[in-house]
């Protein structure tokens, strides 16, 4: 019974050890693979840092191109505020001229041309409003009519 019992012990022994170099062929598959994919993940990692590196270098540009558009956005909206300022002026010296232009049109205009003309004005008094019309206008801004 000695013998049939080492037989016995032996046997399994030997299965044990055909299941652990079974178990040592499947890891050393599973550790082969994680090794390639060890290596495509190194080379995924360097691309993802070269992307990363050029993805900084473009902000850095657009963050260059944001501060000079600004900048010239600055000037431009300062520049067409004073050209609208100069503008303003020159339409309410306009509409004063204007305004000028129509009192001495109407002073030197013979009184039955006039709609709704007071009675007849003399010509030296026709002639005394526009001479003063004119001389308002010189006053205010030193331009001839």
């Amino acid at each position: 019974m000695s013998h049939t019992l080492g037989l016995v012990i032996e046997s399994l022994v030997a299965v044990l050890l055909l299941l652990t170099i079974g178990y040592c062929w499947l890891l050393n598959k599973r550790l082969l693979r994680l090794k390639a994919d060890e290596q495509s993940l190194k080379a995924t990692i360097g691309e993802l840092i070269t992307v990363t590196e050029i993805a900084e270098r473009a902000i850095g540009g657009l963050k260059l191109t944001v501060r000079e558009v600004n900048e010239n956005l600055g000037r431009d909206i300062a520049s067409a505020s004073a050209m609208s300022e100069h503008l303003k002026k020159q339409l309410a010296e306009g509409d004063n001229v204007l305004r000028r232009l129509s009192k001495i049109v109407a002073a030197a205009r013979p009184s039955s041309e006039q709609p709704d003309a007071q009675p007849t004005l003399s010509a030296a008094r026709a002639n005394a409003a526009a001479a003063e019309a004119f001389a308002e206008r010189r006053r205010h801004s030193g331009l001839a009519a």
